[in-house]
């Protein structure tokens, strides 16, 4: 039940087949992966890592990196990708609560782990070079369904992130179940622009590729020309809703660059209506809005055959049960909102060493509760209406106020601050903090950046901060953060 075998039983007919296919061109195959991946194993023994081992991965996007994933999962040990915009001070949290045998970075540095290994762009880059030159360890661990694969960490709303532990069994049923929903077939090609450190990229788009053995297009990061450009050579395109911002943006952007394409499939964050009817309106196809998160993988899905309704996100998964429950968790009935909770082969064991943390996501009788505010009409397509939690999602990253607003108000002359998701043209959402300065010592906007680039990974950082005199309070004192969402709802509208 070793995820790799897995994988390596779908393509072990197509070896000679692309995996991936550059922007030039250049071929990939399924073979190579195979055998570099093997290569990577053998390097991961050498260095000591086991079963159930962690090992902590911060490199940008490349195939070495893909093969390193797949290195992991032939050896048994515990994958753990990491933001590539995380900053150190972010890194030596997740080193110190994961404890590695082994972290991989795209550059060097002191690291607290036994072992560290420096992986680039290019086969040059350390860590690759040795792989090339390593004997081939063809060896497959032996797995459960239930032992962890993965572990993926979530920003938490008290500041501190939390592991989510996904094991083999959850990432092969889901991505068995998307495959089939989603009509994967000998013919497709995936054109692949998502980071590998989600799991949006990593573990729904590689994983559905994997299972169909078919090729990718493998770019380093999205640019909507170049995006356009490739869209004749490919079928499925899996994106953020800012994919498809970007693309309606570009003027010649027209039905006639579709033509060879099956589906558009948007995630991650929530496609607006007004998107969802524009890209009808220029090339015809309706985008397949889906739902999930880090903690589940894939959980509802509009359907492949049938009606894509704008701003909802289709039905529940097969084998996956859903309900809206109030916060007492009583099931509500359908066209009442209230928060989503999930029960099924997709939903993860739990947090890291957080076992009470775990015990309080989840209900007596199993259900995950998701902390995601929708309404299910009665043939049961769901519409997420909100969030219970104060997530914000920006470009399809998850950012939690709390971690923004401690850093805010650490800097001199803040009295409080107020960090909120508004919405945003590009990115779906935008990240804006509302700072209270203390009397006679208002920092300056400067002085507010440069505390948040120093220790929180760039697509944290506030596009807008607006100084005022007060927060709006309830009659607990609590900030009422839907009346400051209500109150700059527009601020980027201009």
């Amino acid at each position: 039940m070793n995820l790799y075998a897995t994988f390596r039983s779908r393509f072990a007919q197509a070896m000679q087949a692309p995996a991936f296919i550059d922007p030039d061109g250049r071929i990939f195959s399924y073979a190579d992966l195979d055998e570099l991946s093997a290569r990577f194993a053998a390097l991961l023994r050498m260095r000591g890592v086991q079963p159930d081992d962690r090992v902590v991965v911060q490199v940008e996007k490349s195939i070495g990196a893909v093969a390193l994933y797949l290195a992991c999962l032939r050896v048994g040990a515990i994958y753990i990708p990491l933001n590539t915009a995380y900053t150190p001070a972010e890194l030596d949290y997740f080193i110190s609560d994961a404890e590695p045998a082994l972290v991989v970075l795209s550059k060097p540095r002191e690291v607290a782990a036994p072992h560290m290994a420096v992986l680039g762009e290019q086969a040059s880059s350390p860590f690759w070079a040795e792989a090339i030159a390593a004997p081939a360890d063809e060896a497959i661990a032996p797995r459960t369904p239930g032992d962890i694969a993965a572990i993926l960490y979530t920003s938490g709303t008290t500041g501190r992130s939390k592991g989510a532990m996904l094991s083999i069994g959850n990432l092969v049923s889901n991505a068995e179940t998307l495959v089939k929903l989603w009509g994967f077939g000998p013919k497709d090609v995936l054109l692949h622009a998502l980071p590998i450190f989600h799991v949006h990229g990593l573990f729904i788009a590689l994983h559905c590729a994997f299972l169909s053995a078919i090729p990718c297009i493998f770019l380093p990061k999205f640019d909507a020309a170049q995006i356009r450009a490739l869209l004749p050579r490919a079928t499925v395109l899996m994106g953020v809703p800012t994919f498809y911002t970007r693309l309606l943006a570009l003027p010649e952007f027209a039905a006639a660059d579709c033509a060879s394409m099956r589906l558009f499939i948007s995630g991650s964050a929530p496609l607006l209506a007004e998107t969802h009817r524009a890209f009808e309106a220029r090339t015809g196809m309706k985008v397949l809005e889906r739902y999930g998160m880090t903690e589940a993988g894939m959980i509802t899905s509009n359907p492949l055959d049938g009606e894509r309704i704008a701003g909802t996100v289709g039905y529940a998964l097969p084998e996956v049960s859903l309900r809206i429950a109030d916060e007492n968790g009583k099931h509500l009935a359908r066209g009442e909102p209230g928060v989503i909770e999930i029960k099924g082969p997709n939903v993860f064991k739990g947090y890291w060493r957080m076992p009470e943390k775990t015990a309080q996501e989840f209900r007596a009788d199993g259900y995950f509760i998701t902390g995601d505010v929708a309404i299910e009409n009665e043939d049961g397509r769901v519409s997420i209406v909100g969030r219970a939690k104060d997530l914000i999602i920006a470009g399809g990253y998850n950012i939690y106020p709390k971690e923004i607003e401690d850093v805010l108000d650490a800097v001199e002359g803040v009295a409080e601050s107020a960090v909120i998701g508004v919405p945003h043209p590009d990115l779906g959402e935008a990240v804006v903090a509302i700072v209270v300065a203390k009397k006679d010592a208002e920092p300056s906007e400067q002085e507010l950046q440069a505390a948040a680039a120093a220790q929180l990974a760039r697509f944290k950082h506030p596009r807008r901060i607006i100084v005022t005199s007060d927060l709006p309070r309830n009659a607990m004192g609590k900030v009422q953060k839907n009346v400051l969402r209500q109150t700059y709802a527009d601020v980027f509208k201009a």
